[in-house]
């Protein structure tokens, strides 16, 4: 029986779909079957000798460049882990191949514009997206080389830094949701809550003169019913203001992920690529 594919399981993988890695698909020419060094017409499997041989090509910016199955099966996975009792390796599908073809488009953009990711970025990013630096463990958890994870993790720095060079939206920071009171009494009002609501409110508080400051905004919509104040406020209406910032930020959220599938679509529509007939 063929040993399962240990690729990427799903909170490492959240890193790289998170950081925005490439989305869409390569407009231009996409063409299969013909050209590679590797005839896989009628073929699943390929052996460990034909590993890094071109099975497609892509051409962007006037250049083209070949892609072997190393390349496509090491973006998520180890040789050790896709290797099969038999000693070979399944044929890449040709969504990994686009997949691998996509990144690799969008991280060349990136370093074309003097973009990079020191060490202290990448860990720093790791820590953010991972709550650890620790690769060597989050290595062994996924069944891939700590040298993978860490080119996951600098890429996916990488067009994250390409992102938010080119989107124009400001994403606001996701808000925690405040704790609730141990007695389960909405109405419960302290000091905490008030620094809560108050820290969400921005400009529409006026915290000299302990009262709203305009009346015209997001949160005096939803919050001007409750009691606030410098010093106290209810946890029904840091409820609120969490359900005011957590709106903000997702429709913020979806107009950045908008602006960054056009702007990768925009690369994407002056590529081609060629793959041998792959699986589906």
């Amino acid at each position: 029986m063929a040993n399962s594919k240990k690729g990427l399981a799903t909170p490492i993988w959240i890193v790289i779909a998170v950081a925005a890695l490439a989305v869409g698909v390569l407009l231009g020419h996409f063409v299969i079957g013909g050209g590679g060094a590797v005839s896989l017409s009628g073929k699943t499997t390929i052996s460990e000798g034909d590993l890094d041989s071109p099975i497609a090509s892509y051409t962007y910016d006037g250049k083209t460049t070949n892609v072997s199955a190393r390349e496509v099966i090491e973006q998520s996975s180890s040789l050790d882990a896709a290797k099969q009792d038999d000693g070979t390796y399944a044929v890449p599908s040709a969504d990994d191949v686009l997949a691998y073809a996509r990144n690799a488009i969008v991280l060349q953009v990136a370093s074309d514009q003097g973009l990079s990711v020191s060490d202290e970025e990448r860990d720093q990013y790791a820590q953010d997206m991972l709550q650890t630096t620790d690769y060597a463990t989050v290595a062994a958890n996924y069944g891939i080389p700590e040298d993978t994870v860490k080119k996951i993790v600098s890429d996916s720095a990488l067009m994250k830094k390409l992102r938010d060079s080119v989107v124009t939206t400001e994403l606001p920071t996701m808000p925690d949701a405040p704790t609730a009171p141990d007695d389960g009494n909405t109405d419960t009002a302290t000091q905490d809550y008030a620094t809560y609501v108050i820290s969400l409110l921005g400009d529409e508080w006026d915290a000299t003169n302990n009262t709203w400051a305009r009346t015209d905004g997001s949160y005096y919509a939803a919050l001007s019913s409750y009691p606030i104040s410098n010093e106290s406020a209810t946890y029904a209406a840091a409820q609120a203001a969490y359900y005011v910032a957590y709106s903000n930020y997702s429709t913020a959220s979806s107009q950045v992920s908008s602006e960054w599938t056009t702007y990768v679509n925009t690369l994407f529509s002056k590529a081609s690529i060629q793959i041998e007939s792959l699986q589906a």
